[in-house]
């Protein structure tokens, strides 16, 4: 059984120019993101205590000109960025990245 549901799975994924990306999730709700967003939420170690939880990277020294150099499907389930900046270990799954798209839509 799919656990996860049709909201958190893609049924198209964009790169809009270089530092944005479109999901089109299989429920049709279309999410937009844009590269500097995204690199300050990385979930990876190096970014998030994993003991805590506390956000590590300060959000300010991500330039706001950051770009996507190449981002890549991992597995069936989330998406792996080569971000201008040089940093390459975040996986962001479908479900995290849906979850920041419906944070930026609440008021």
């Amino acid at each position: 059984m799919n656990r996860r549901g049709p909201a958190v799975e893609p049924r198209e994924i964009m790169q809009e120019g270089k530092a944005g990306l479109r999901i089109t999730w299989g429920d049709g709700e279309i999410c937009r993101y844009a590269a500097p967003a995204l690199r300050r939420a990385c979930p990876c170690a190096q970014c998030v205590n994993e003991w805590t939880g506390q956000r590590i990277l300060k959000t300010e020294n991500v330039s706001d000109q950051l770009t996507i150099a190449d981002l890549e499907i991992v597995g069936r389930y989330a998406l792996n960025f080569n971000w201008s900046d040089g940093h390459t270990t975040g996986i962001y799954s479908f479900r995290y990245l849906r979850g920041l798209c419906e944070q930026e839509q609440t008021p």
